[in-house]
């Protein structure tokens, strides 16, 4: 029994090397990536390359816009978000040339009632019936928008200047259509941040999402915006030339804009404007107030939905994205679509950390109990442990950093407290990832996996900016 026992603990041993080594690489690599990004905004900030303007949001609510802005709001079983989604949009956009194309399926009657209460009979609200059954995918509902959207301009003679994304659940901020309206003058491609709201019901999953958006829409984005490389819309919040997106459909031989077999269409948009010449930009303005004139809205608030929810942009972005948008552009390009593509294999990662840290606890209890320890690391390990642990306060002090700017430091403390969180997410949701491409590969088409919003009592942004 002895001899058998030491065997075992020689390969749970072993095992726990193995691991350490390929954990501690892919970790320390992961780190120098985004010590890289921390450096390069560092850097950006110091010699004032980029910087967040102050505007008075008066001042650019009651700026006229420049032409027809479209904003397309896809809609399948949104009947508990969309009407005051509605709501809240027209009464902090008062402007004479909004036009708001809200997509609905012809077997979900109870989004299209609940579009007809919040659009209440105002002319600037189109609703478009989906002639087939949901759903199919959000590109495809994007694409019938679209096609109403041409309709109205040969029928009233007025064409669309710029087009604007929303989901059926975003809290809009008063300025930011005449600013995307201001911006569209010199750039093919708006993107404005988004900001989840931290969710007191679900501190620990629906909040998490504050400080990624914090870190992405505050660092990653800014950097990526500096360096000229595409910058992949978020499907919320951004806004489109017109002439680009007929330019785009033209490319695909389509009479649409949108992929349909894309499971993150938005993104890939906002990467195939720099394919054809685009230009794109980035915009961090805040109000006189000191907030940020960002696109606000609630995030899964269960597990589940956070999962189903990250395993579609991994699958969209970094399976699908690397076999439809390949490799092209330079250094810096290939730079952020590896960052985008990384998601799979940091989840594999991550699901090795964990694995080597309940191996650790039991070889641990054994060497207590007396069974010894069969190894001890070497130098080059310890070392190596030692980079990570740096590594690992910098990036939650990074993440305390930005969540802190934009949420306060409360919100900056939890955000420290719910990377274990987030990582048990990213695990999840590379596993789920992994599978539905595989479904693909094997012929399956694609399906939209929408999140389910529930209704919040307090999810309402305050309208006191409206008035």
């Amino acid at each position: 029994m002895g001899a058998q026992s030491w065997t075992v603990l020689e390969w749970l041993a072993l095992a726990e090397h193995e691991l350490l080594l390929f954990a501690g690489i892919f970790f320390l690599l992961g780190a120098l990536d985004e010590l890289a990004m921390d450096l390069a905004w560092f850097w950006l900030r110091l010699t004032r390359r980029v910087q967040t303007f102050t505007l008075a949001r008066a001042d650019l609510r009651h700026r006229h816009l420049g032409g027809r802005a479209a904003v397309l709001i896809p809609a399948w079983q949104e009947a508990s978000v969309i009407d005051e989604t509605l709501r809240h949009a027209l009464a902090v956009w008062p402007n004479r040339q909004l036009r708001i194309y809200v997509g609905v399926y012809r077997n979900d009657p109870a989004s299209l009632e609940a579009a007809a209460r919040g659009a209440a009979g105002d002319p600037r609200v189109r609703i478009v019936v989906h002639d087939r059954d949901g759903p199919s995918t959000k590109a495809d509902c994007l694409n019938r928008l679209y096609k109403a959207m041409q309709q109205d301009e040969l029928r009233e003679g007025c064409p669309v200047r710029m087009v604007v994304l929303h989901d059926a659940e975003d809290m809009v901020d008063p300025a930011a259509l005449p600013l995307l309206d201001r911006a569209i003058d010199d750039a093919q491609f708006v993107q404005l941040p988004v900001l989840p709201l931290p969710q007191h019901k679900s501190r620990w999953v629906g909040s998490h999402y504050c400080e990624e958006f914090a870190e992405a829409h505050g660092k990653a984005m800014v950097v990526r915006n500096a360096l000229g490389a595409s910058l992949p819309a978020a499907g919320v919040g951004c806004a489109f030339d017109r002439r680009l997106l007929a330019e785009m459909a033209r490319d695909m031989g389509a009479d649409a804009p949108f992929d349909e077999e894309s499971l993150t269409e938005d993104y890939e948009l906002g990467i195939k404007v720099a394919m054809l010449g685009g230009k794109s930009q980035f915009l961090r303005v805040r109000g006189e107030d000191g907030q940020l004139i960002a696109t606000r809205a609630w995030f899964p608030a269960d597990l589940g939905k956070a999962v189903r929810q990250k395993a579609r942009w991994m699958h969209g972005i970094a399976l699908q994205g690397w076999d439809r948008l390949g490799w092209t552009g330079g250094p810096g390009e290939w730079w952020m679509r590896l960052r985008d593509r990384r998601g799979p294999l940091s989840a594999l990662v991550l699901l090795t950390g964990y694995t080597l840290f309940v191996l650790a606890m039991v070889l641990a209890a054994l060497n207590l109990a007396g069974f010894g320890h069969p190894w001890q690391p070497s130098g080059l390990l310890l070392t190596l442990l030692a980079l990570n642990a740096a590594s690992f306060l910098w990036r939650a002090f990074m993440r305390f950093t930005f969540t802190r700017a934009e949420y306060g430091w409360r919100e900056g403390l939890r955000a420290m407290l719910r990377i274990p969180v987030a990582n048990v997410i990213a695990i999840m949701a590379g596993h789920r990832a992994l599978l539905a491409y595989g479904r693909t590969l094997r012929g399956e088409a694609p399906k939209w996996e929408k999140t389910a919003h529930d209704a919040h009592p307090a999810r309402r942004i305050d309208v006191e900016w409206a008035q």
